[in-house]
């Protein structure tokens, strides 16, 4: 049996946070790829520090995007996030290009060819949930530390808090009663500053950001709310620690509330199952407690390298579920095809979308009229509602 009560942590980091920054620079070449060849292979790794930024990875598409475009991509992403500080600044960092062709050995086993479909890119599973804690059907305590520095990040771009600089985290800890989460228990919020203000003074420019984000009467007592525990944070981003793609897996997903298969999402094309099948388990979960079929529900998929379909699809809705869960999973494989080719169809995916996913979770953000983020979308519901007669 499921625990009722207890309290859970979830954490996000923001756009400037050195693992999201090499996350952003690796996801605008993915882009950059799609943008000029929908059907370009992408898989590409970045690594920053000090005023170094190193992409490295392998990819097959027009020869259009150049090294000195993947350069220019690079220092625009760093712009664009706000790095011009001594120590990482986008237009003073030496940029390092070892991206180079795809294996051969790769490509033959995913490619489609006579009466061949295309295979998955990789073997892996994938996970993909949805609950009904919040208006966006992500679990409460992700989505607070997400929009606790998304808040925070408008107001820096804004002007609002000049005194605010692009490195920040957050961690929320949620105190659930009879499985549902009633107050935060406290908040931790890290954030990078100019040089001069005091631990107080930081607090103080935090603090109406995260009351705004709450639900009223979930903020913590004082002294369970922490800004900026060390007292100083004027060192950050890739200039204090070093940067790599898809280290952030968890902050990217379900901050731990649900299962992860591994894989990591930026950087790579949507054959790569790691970041596509993970969207279509979302959106799958998604669409079945938006039809009201359950309260909570978790999808895993896998699949195996060159191979098709998946190899399963497990269903699970934590006994809130209001249909069996074996006919669940056979309903929508018969409403999704579920092969690497099926879900870039069904989804869109074989567009230049993916540089806004970087930051602050690939999930429970809005769909864009572009055909980002597709995978949030709930046009299964209506489906899923006759095929259950509810």
């Amino acid at each position: 049996m499921s625990k009722k009560n207890f309290l859970f942590t979830s954490e996000s980091v923001s756009e400037g946070h050195p693992d999201k920054v090499a996350d952003r620079i690796s996801d605008a070449v993915v882009d950059a790829f799609l943008g000029a060849d929908p059907h370009a292979r992408v898989a590409v790794e970045t690594l920053v520090t000090t005023n170094l930024i190193v992409l490295a990875g392998e990819v097959r598409g027009p020869a259009s995007v150049t090294p000195a475009l993947m350069e220019e991509l690079a220092r625009h992403a760093v712009k664009e996030i706000g790095y011009e500080q001594d120590g990482f600044h986008w237009k003073n960092a030496t940029v390092l290009n070892h991206v180079h062709a795809q294996s051969a050995d790769i490509a033959v086993g995913v490619d489609a060819a006579g009466e061949k479909d295309e295979g998955a890119g990789d073997q892996g599973i994938m996970f993909g949930y949805a609950t009904t804690e919040t208006p966006t059907l992500m679990p409460a305590p992700i989505y607070y530390s997400h929009e606790i520095l998304k808040s925070l990040a408008e107001a820096r771009h804004s002007g609002a808090a000049p005194q605010l600089l692009p490195d920040s985290k957050s961690q929320v800890t949620l105190e659930y009663r009879d499985g549902k989460p009633v107050r935060a228990t406290s908040v931790v919020v890290s954030h990078q500053h100019v040089d001069g203000l005091s631990a107080a003074e930081v607090k103080e420019i935090v603090r109406p950001h995260v009351v705004n984000v709450l639900p009223e009467g979930w903020m913590p007592s004082d002294d369970q709310f922490y800004v900026n525990p060390t007292g100083r944070f004027v060192i950050g981003g890739p200039d204090g620690d070093t940067g790599l793609t898809g280290r952030k897996i968890i902050v990217d997903t379900y901050g731990g509330a649900a299962p992860h298969g591994g894989g990591a999402f930026s950087g790579k094309d949507p054959t790569k199952v790691d970041r596509s099948a993970a969207y279509a388990a979302r959106y799958l979960a998604k669409n079945v407690v938006g039809a009201g079929l359950a309260d909570r529900c978790v999808i895993q998929l896998s699949y195996a390298i060159g191979v098709s379909k998946p190899l399963s699809v497990y269903v699970d809705t934590y006994g809130t579920g209001q249909v069996d869960e074996d006919k669940l999973s056979k309903t929508l494989q018969e409403l999704m095809d579920l092969s690497p080719r099926g879900i870039r169809t069904h989804l869109g995916l074989n567009k230049p979308i993916y540089a806004r996913t970087a930051a602050y979770g690939h999930f429970g953000r809005n769909p864009d009229a572009d055909g980002g983020f597709s995978w949030e979308k709930l046009d299964l519901v209506d489906p899923l509602k006759r095929a259950f007669g509810a």
